[in-house]
């Protein structure tokens, strides 16, 4: 039990290094979470800061989820430790890091990178389709909301369909047993852009600018 407990702490701080606020403040003197949507995320990056900035932090994000879930497995070579277990632990700690950090006050961002990060190490298969899948809904709409919440319905129901290409998934096992946990993941993932939604359906959702700053 201690090491689950260890495992959740470790992925949950990690998580909470918001590098939103920390480049924002770097590149440009404020906090992010003062501007635009007020969220401290690659997309409000882009919009108050610049292309540069939230490339940088949408790397970092991506990392964060990555790290915490190679860590997971890395503690799953304990004796009798639950790989899946660890896994999920790590992947649903490190997003609720990200979105409610302890670092800066438990205001952060939507945990779509992070997300991103913990399904291409998961499972590269299903962390690509979903990513493909939300770049092309974000490219004909140009919203983020409606790519980062499509793809996020996806997973559960990719679990359900794909038992290959999992890091860690002991063997007699099927992708199942990731299902109630990427619903996890894609309910936080959907709360956190509730207010995306109410204005996807107003029809009044902001759509995204590529130009330069």
């Amino acid at each position: 039990m201690a090491v689950y407990i260890i495992m959740a702490i470790i992925a949950y701080c990690i998580g909470s290094v918001n590098f939103s606020v920390i480049f924002s403040k770097k590149f440009a003197g404020f906090d992010v979470r003062e501007k635009g949507s007020g969220n401290a995320g690659t997309t409000n990056m882009l919009r108050s800061v610049g292309k540069k900035a939230a490339a940088i932090t949408l790397i970092c994000d991506i990392l964060k989820g990555v790290v915490s879930i190679g860590i997971a497995i890395l503690l799953g070579n304990i004796p009798d430790m639950n790989k899946e277990l660890l896994v999920q632990i790590a992947g649903v700690a490190v997003i609720l890091g990200h979105t409610f950090p302890v670092f800066f006050g438990f205001k952060g961002g939507k945990g779509v990178a992070t997300s991103l990060g913990v399904l291409l190490i998961s499972n590269w298969q299903i962390g690509l389709i979903c990513m493909v899948f939300a770049l092309v809904l974000m490219a004909l709409t140009r919203m983020v909301s409606v790519g980062s919440c499509a793809a996020a319905v996806l997973f559960p129901v990719l679990t359900l369909f794909i038992n290959d290409h999992y890091t860690v998934l002991t063997e007699g096992k099927s992708g199942n047993v990731y299902f109630i946990y990427s619903v996890i993941l894609a309910v936080i993932v959907l709360f956190n852009h509730r207010s995306n939604i109410k204005r996807i359906l107003n029809g009044t959702e902001n759509k995204v600018s590529f130009k330069n700053k």
